[in-house]
């Protein structure tokens, strides 16, 4: 792909890497996307961060690591089965997969990851509960250099059953791009 192509695959893959169990490892350079490979003789390329997709990579990569760090879902049960549960992972058509994290006493985060350059407005997916869940990240963003095409913050799941859940919504997938989303608790008032 182009280059704006391959920096959205990048961001798609460190956002599935840091909601997908199992341990984070990324190589010096790696959290702003330098292209070439690390040289003990030479300094990294910090230059890079005044172009706006190297930005992009490297706000991504802070963002990820806060939200990782701030919901207990994506690390607390990071080794045990109930932290994790497919929604679907039998898309090949669309090359699309979900996925939830969950922890006790803790918000679920539902990821969702669409492979391919097509962006998807329609698109059916089960949720694990009913209610309002947050967009708490969007790879194709606009501050980490996407085209910002998303859910406007937030999606209310409505009665349609779907992936074997009671619950779903209707999502605008970004091209190349992973949502995270965290399900909110009920105002009881």
């Amino acid at each position: 792909g182009d280059e704006w192509q391959r920096f959205a695959n990048l961001r798609l893959c460190y956002a599935f890497m840091f909601a997908y169990p199992g341990k984070k490892l990324l190589f010096m350079g790696d959290e702003f996307g330098q292209g070439r490979e690390w040289n003990h003789n030479a300094a990294l390329d910090w230059d890079l961060l005044e172009r706006e997709l190297h930005q992009g990579v490297a706000t991504l990569v802070g963002d990820v690591n806060h939200l990782y760090r701030s919901l207990p879902a994506l690390h607390r049960l990071d080794n045990e089965p109930a932290g994790f549960e497919w929604i679907d992972c039998d898309d090949r058509d669309n090359s699309v997969i979900a996925f939830t994290r969950r922890a006790a006493d803790a918000a679920e985060v539902v990821v969702v990851c669409n492979f391919t350059p097509v962006v998807r407005h329609g698109y059916r997916i089960g949720m694990p509960r009913a209610g309002r869940y947050a967009e708490c990240l969007n790879s194709d963003a606009r501050q980490y250099a996407g085209r910002g095409i998303g859910n406007l913050g937030a999606v209310q799941t409505e009665p349609v059953s779907c992936h074997g859940h009671a619950q779903s919504v209707e999502l605008s997938l970004p091209p190349l791009g992973a949502l995270w989303f965290v399900h909110e608790p009920q105002d009881e008032r």
